[in-house]
């Protein structure tokens, strides 16, 4: 082995620095791009200036939230009505803003769905009725993050409890109920992974299976074997107050064209046994209890599995706000699904809200300028498409939070997040629906890394932590509040 003297490795540093001074002195600040590939290195200006941590002061924003009506809520969702009989889904009067630190833009046309929609939001429960608001997004309101805070302000407020619409098969960690199932029960999605041949998704965008689907009779004709699957369902523990308490469970299928025997046990103890209706239609399956029921086990029996499109827990009256997360989605599915089958869902569940909270997955893969206009291009056609298949209904879309990428030394806003922010809001003003802001809420740019170091977003400077959720559903949901304040006051 060679023995090297000190000097061998001082020759050897002053070398490598000779070769690379040309480099650094050259490349531009963005690197050089060779084809599809980007080179970038430590350049002159910023070899002399290097990148400072850029971070937003953000104490004002979260100080001023005020989250702890919700985090100790009041467990009186059921109260008699004037008829003495008991109704689950009494409004107990939640805190209600005039004020808000952050605001929905709207337009002319937005605002009066939106006033139409306070209407219908006041009037369900004198009307021994239910509206239904759909929360659609991605990752960030993975788990019901986000939309279980919104839905519980809003049922103290108008009224309602349980969480709504849940999956047929859940696969993310969630507090607001407890499911599990069979492993022969196969998830199938619109938005990633295996999907449906048929599209024949409802508004779920996801649906459950425990055998494959065959392409048509014959082949469903074929098959002698019979199958057995289960689901089940029960309260959670660590839910808010609202969410807890249901006392209507309705299973939605469709595609049920072979003989499905199904039991449902409450506790163990059988409370129905029956057979789903075989004509390969839409069909709900509906069951009643006096109070919130226990585990609830659905037992299936077919040699062919028809779609679960998914279970409702919900209270009598008042409000249903239901957490559709897609993750990895950049909300562009309508696409995917079978409308005609959305359509008839939002109508029949009275859907009056639609939120639309997506962008984020997008954000990463921007190039440009106009790939930002290509996927605001887009976004507006499903905003439109949601227009066509439920005119009544008003449409929010929630845009990207704040995403840091780390560059430089430093965790700094992705380049073409604003743009995406401008163009995003400029698409759903154009078709008649509100934009919230929740970049500009949370502080804009730079503001991420605030949020992680106070502990309210995760170390991947993209998702909120529960805390941070809170914070960021709260800006929200008094936005929201003070326009209904404002609304009522006209």
């Amino acid at each position: 082995m060679k023995d090297y003297k000190p000097h061998h490795v001082v020759f050897f540093i002053v070398g490598v620095c000779l070769l690379l001074a040309p480099v650094v002195w050259f490349i531009p600040n963005d690197g050089w791009s060779l084809g599809a590939v980007k080179v970038r290195f430590l350049g002159y200006e910023k070899l002399m200036s290097p990148t400072q941590k850029k971070q937003k002061d953000i104490s004002k924003i979260v100080t001023n939230v005020d989250t702890t009506m919700v985090e100790t809520p009041k467990l009186d969702t059921v109260q008699p009505d004037s008829t003495k009989q008991r109704v689950m889904g009494m409004p107990s009067g939640g805190k209600l803003v005039t004020e808000s630190a952050t605001s929905i833009s709207f337009n002319e046309f937005g605002l009066e769905r939106l006033h139409q929609l306070f209407e219908k939001m006041e009037a369900a429960v004198s009307s021994k009725r239910k509206v239904r608001i759909l929360h659609y997004g991605d990752s960030q309101i993975e788990g019901d993050r986000m939309t279980s805070y919104i839905r519980q302000r809003i049922q103290e407020q108008f009224g309602g409890s349980g969480p709504g619409m849940i999956p047929a098969v859940n696969v993310y960690n969630t507090f607001s109920y407890k499911q599990t199932c069979s492993p022969n029960f196969q998830r199938l999605t619109s938005f990633g992974g295996p999907q449906l041949k048929s599209r024949r998704y409802g508004i779920m965008n996801s649906v459950g299976r425990f055998t494959q689907e065959y392409k048509d009779s014959a082949e469903r004709m074929a098959v002698t074997s019979i199958k057995e699957a289960w689901v089940e369902i029960q309260p959670s523990p660590m839910a808010y107050g609202r969410a807890k308490q249901y006392n209507n469970v309705d299973m939605y299928y469709t595609s049920c064209y072979r003989p499905c025997k199904l039991r449902v046990f409450e506790k163990g103890n059988l409370i129905l046994e029956d057979s789903l209706i075989q004509d390969g239609k839409y069909h709900v399956l509906h069951l009643n209890f006096p109070n919130t029921p226990g585990k609830l086990r659905y037992e299936f029996s077919s040699a062919v599995s028809p779609n679960i499109l998914g279970f409702s827990l919900e209270g009598d009256v008042g409000v249903q706000v239901d957490n559709v997360a897609m993750r990895g989605s950049s909300g562009t599915f309508f696409g995917k699904i079978d409308q005609q089958l959305a359509g008839k869902m939002y109508q029949d569940m009275n859907t009056e809200l639609i939120i639309m909270q997506f962008g984020g997955n997008s954000v990463p893969f921007f190039k440009d300028s106009s790939s930002v206009k290509q996927y605001a291009r887009q976004f507006k056609g499903q905003l439109l498409t949601i227009r066509k298949l439920r005119p009544s209904a008003a449409i929010i879309v929630i845009g990207p939070s704040d995403m840091s990428t780390f560059q430089d030394g430093a965790y700094v806003t992705y380049n073409y997040l604003p743009a995406c922010v401008q163009a995003m809001r400029k698409a759903a003003l154009e078709v008649g629906a509100g934009y919230y802001d929740l970049y500009a809420a949370m502080g804009g740019q730079n503001s991420m890394p605030s949020w992680v170091e106070r502990g309210l977003a995760g170390d991947d400077y993209i998702h909120f932590s529960n805390r941070g959720a809170s914070i960021a559903s709260q800006l929200f949901y008094d936005a929201f509040a003070a326009e209904y304040a404002k609304w009522k006051t006209q």
